[in-house]
């Protein structure tokens, strides 16, 4: 017996730890069975069905997400063409609502995993390997063609999971080790999947120590929490902290998603003692209209989370990244332009600015009609207009999203961006009018090189604002220095900062940048 689980990432980078978890659970009990194709979206589609083909699979698993839906149902279309006696299983958030719809237009799909599988998975492998016909009937978390309705949904001890880099990290070189400490999340907020969860589980300390243990010795360079919310339980939360603290390695990152409001002072005491660049934190923040988060089920007190978040920047040794998202209920263009500038206010290291997902189950979905909301329906199946927001105004949006990647995100223009500021009224109108100029001269059709990113700044604010045009010079040069290690020297620099200004030995782990040499000016 041959199952192969598939897994179609969206880029090499990423890895899937939902079917290395299934492989190595049904392992357990079916040592052998179960093997694992991981391709990406990135791949040609014959080179995926040919190798899918070539491992003769006797009963196929798709690993089903927004980033590869289209992928897997052109595979629903083709593979019983080529494989017309394989049952093709499905699995994951994509397929854990809406599922009979599957059943409606793919007629070789037998049956759906929804919600979580592990447990389900291996009853469904010991069916295909025992002798005599396969009863599905009897496992609970799917949905089979013959009986769509579920009979029931059994949720895992979490200790009872198993560690899947247990075997060696040599399928995940190069990529993101991604770990799973707890799975549910207590909020509710309506647009995001987790809110349908009931239960938050968390995985045992000792099984969590051990396992970080294994990273470090490892020196993997990031390990990334995927825990819906790491800090739900402080007292858990204090105590992986304190750990990955007292056994640093000086060089793994460990990457947490976390609710700015509920850290304490305790909590940030620890982390402010972290090496810099030991922890990137990742906090939600959505937006700062309180009507907002209420339509949302997200209420929260938007003073506190932007003290707390002031507390961990002055850490020093953080970085901090915090979302947006545009498109949420009563969150017109100049709402959003509040939003954002509030959450510049709080100069993190970096600003997602995203955009509202209906995703398929979530409770939002019900609500579309009531808010006005317009999606696409094809994946991610992202907002095209609200009641507040015009279409017009996300294509806007989404080229100010552009230029906050380009040159806040980069960290490229520490010394220039608080320079250009000072000509425009707030941090928002900056990035809108610099949305603007790349429209204006088409710079939107191209992928700018490193250092021309440099000399369309310094166009944009000799066209665009009244500061002295050395001034900019200046700071841009300065910018390029602290990044690179330039081999020439650049047209748009005047001044080549005098030796010995810049450390270039040594580089902020945070930021990335060189260092500024603070003996210059003594030694001097």
């Amino acid at each position: 017996m041959n199952i192969l689980l598939i897994a179609v990432n969206a880029k090499y980078i990423h890895s899937n730890p939902a079917v290395y978890s299934l492989q190595m659970y049904s392992d357990r009990v079916y040592p052998g069975v179960v093997s694992i194709y991981e391709t990406t979206i990135n791949t040609p589609f014959h080179r995926i069905l040919s190798d899918i083909w070539e491992c003769h699979p006797d009963m196929i698993g798709i690993s089903t997400y927004i980033w590869n839906v289209d992928i897997v149902r052109k595979l629903l279309r083709d593979l019983p063409k080529v494989m017309p006696d394989v049952d093709i299983w499905l699995g994951g958030p994509e397929v854990s609502h809406h599922y009979e719809a599957y059943f409606t237009d793919y007629p070789n799909v037998r049956g759906i995993f929804v919600g979580e599988g592990e447990s389900a998975f291996t009853r469904v492998v010991g069916e295909y390997v025992k002798e005599g016909d396969a009863d599905f009937s009897k496992i609970p978390n799917v949905a089979l063609r013959e009986r769509p309705k579920v009979i029931g949904h059994t949720l895992s001890d979490m200790d009872s999971l198993p560690f899947i880099y247990e075997e060696g990290m040599g399928s995940f070189d190069h990529r993101i080790v991604y770990y799973e400490s707890s799975r549910g999340c207590p909020y509710r907020c309506s647009y995001c999947l987790s809110s349908v969860d009931k239960e938050v589980r968390y995985r045992s300390l000792p099984f969590v120590f051990r396992e970080l243990q294994y990273f470090l010795d490892e020196e993997i360079p990031q390990v990334k929490f995927i825990d819906r919310t790491f800090n739900s339980d402080k007292v858990r939360s204090k105590a992986i902290w304190n750990y990955i603290r007292e056994h640093d390695n000086g060089k793994t990152q460990f990457h947490f998603e976390v609710t700015a409001e509920f850290l304490d002072k305790e909590e940030i005491d620890i982390l402010r003692q972290m090496r810099p660049g030991q922890v990137q934190l990742e906090i939600g923040i959505q937006t700062t209209n309180l009507d907002t988060l209420l339509a949302v089920n997200r209420p929260a007190s938007v003073h506190k989370i932007e003290k707390v978040v002031e507390d961990l920047r002055k850490t020093g040794n953080l970085i901090l990244h915090l979302d947006l998202i545009a498109g949420l209920p009563y969150e017109g263009y100049r709402s959003f332009r509040n939003s954002f500038n509030d959450v510049y206010a709080l100069l993190p290291t970096n600003i997602q600015l995203g955009f509202l997902k209906v995703l398929k189950g979530a409770p939002i979905e019900k609500d579309c009609e009531k808010f006005g909301i317009v999606y696409s329906d094809t994946s991610p199946y992202e907002v095209l207009s609200t009641r507040w927001l015009r279409f017009e105004e996300i294509c806007e949006l989404k080229h100010i999203a552009e230029m906050v990647e380009l040159y806040y995100n980069s960290q490229q223009f520490t010394v220039t961006l608080p320079l250009l500021l000072k000509a425009f009224e707030t941090p928002f109108d900056l990035f809108a009018a610099l949305a603007h100029f790349y429209e204006e001269k088409g710079f939107f059709t191209i992928t700018p090189a490193r250092s021309r990113k440099y000399e369309i700044l310094l166009q944009f604010a000799e066209e665009n604002t009244t500061l002295y045009e050395d001034d900019i010079r200046d700071a841009l040069t300065l910018d390029y220095y602290l990044r690179e290690v330039p081999k020439g020297r650049p047209d748009f620099v005047k001044n080549v900062p005098p030796a010995g200004l810049i450390d270039t030995t040594t580089r902020d782990p945070v930021t990335g940048n060189f260092l500024l040499n603070e003996s210059y000016e003594q030694e001097k």
